[in-house]
């Protein structure tokens, strides 16, 4: 039997590399709407987010929303929500995606006082389920199913 990486990448799926922070957060790289930026991958958070700071960063459009966000510490936060973005991540790219807005002040100050770098967002259980992810605790590695390539007729 062959490995998890062998199995997963024969199915179709992006193997993405993560790294530990020293506050044994997952970080990756990602692209919002074609723009680089740094991210926790975070299993517990319902949806993807981005700090309100970063909105003009990412070339967000954003709306008011109803939702108030919790975590983290924090509880009843305002948000706002920008929706129809496209999410890249290595090579894996989905398009159409609602990302939660809110104030990552509290992340980033916790992240900076264990000398881990700042974020400019968070990448949830919402990418997780699009991406059918994998995450490989072992070696540090998630992977995302690519979209099946339409056969040409």
């Amino acid at each position: 039997m062959g490995s998890l990486r062998e199995f997963l990448l024969e199915k179709g799926y992006t193997r993405i590399k993560l790294k530990a922070t020293p506050t044994n957060h997952l970080e990756l790289k990602a692209s919002i709407n074609g723009i680089k930026g740094l991210f926790i991958l975070d299993t517990g958070a319902s949806s993807s987010c981005i700090g309100l700071e970063y909105v003009d960063h990412f070339k967000l459009l954003s709306e008011d929303s109803e939702v108030l966000a919790a975590g983290a510490g924090a509880t009843d936060m305002i948000t706002r929500l920008s929706k129809h973005n496209t999410v890249k991540i290595s090579t894996w790219k989905r398009e159409g995606i609602d990302i939660v807005l809110f104030d990552l002040t509290h992340v980033n100050t916790a992240l900076e006082n264990h000398k881990a770098q700042p974020i400019h967002g968070i990448l949830g259980a919402d990418i997780l389920n699009l991406g059918k992810g994998v995450i490989d605790y072992q070696y540090n590695c998630l992977y995302l199913k690519n979209k099946k390539q339409k056969r040409p007729t």
